[in-house]
């Protein structure tokens, strides 16, 4: 009996056309590879991980007040948006060329939305970006004019490859906020994207800032190589509320 089994595995041996010591060699090898693929998977999940943290860092330092993207915006509602031209801009190639971005719009209907979802797009994208409300923006670089630092915080707000001016125009910037303003506008100048939301035409900037002359130049900037988007219709605040307003009771 012995001798017949001696004799099935050297038969079995040759009709595989394996000598059995190679087919275990094969076999061990099968088992490293296994081995190998599982920790390649186990390295790039890793990866994959370490990328969602360090993005979802630099969205929570960029300074933006939530995080929503295109997917979060409601087309139907605001049908004035063109969304062919927004999905345009979500590629970033603005960014590249150094172009600007600028909403103008009623309180409402989703100019900071818009401006968000392009600034995270762009974080996601490894690029580094700046939120910032207008009024807060010159606010700081007031204080910074104070103490002597203002080439400081200038060269801070200057060097991002995206920076984001949140309602311009809500509140009245000042002769003194203007010519801030022109400078940081000024050094960005076809070398960084600078996205503005606001709630006033350029033709009423000269009211916002104080100053004709500046709001001329400042304007003049912004506009030369920039994407203008006019948003029209309703508040989406107000979107449960009838058109005629709130039922009396």
């Amino acid at each position: 009996m012995r001798a017949q089994a001696n004799h099935l595995r050297r038969s079995s041996a040759r009709d595989d056309g394996v000598p059995l010591p190679d087919y275990v060699e094969d076999d061990r090898r099968r088992s490293s590879g296994g081995l190998a693929s599982a920790l390649e998977e186990m390295t790039r999940v890793e990866v994959a991980a370490r990328e969602v943290r360090i993005t979802s860092q630099r969205i929570r330092s960029s300074g933006f007040p939530y995080v929503k993207g295109l997917a979060d915006f409601d087309w139907d509602f605001q049908p004035s948006v063109p969304r062919a031209e927004i999905e345009e801009l979500a590629t970033l190639r603005f960014v590249e060329r150094a172009e600007n971005v600028l909403f103008v719009g009623s309180p409402g209907v989703g100019k900071t939305h818009l401006a968000v979802a392009l600034g995270i797009e762009a974080v996601r994208a490894g690029r580094e970006v700046r939120f910032v409300d207008c009024a807060r923006l010159v606010e700081d670089l007031e204080d910074a004019s104070s103490r002597g630092i203002l080439k400081k915080r200038l060269k801070y707000y200057a060097h991002s490859r995206l920076l984001i001016i949140d309602e311009l125009g809500y509140l009245d910037v000042g002769s003194a906020g203007a010519d801030l303003l022109f400078q940081l506008i000024s050094t960005r100048y076809e070398q960084r994207s600078t996205i503005i939301t606001t709630n006033v035409g350029i033709s009423g900037w000269g009211r916002v800032f104080g100053d004709d002359v500046a709001a001329s130049a400042i304007a003049d900037r912004v506009c030369h190589h920039c994407h203008l988007v006019k948003i029209t219709g309703r508040s989406y605040r107000l979107k449960d509320l009838p058109r005629d307003g709130p039922v009396k009771p």
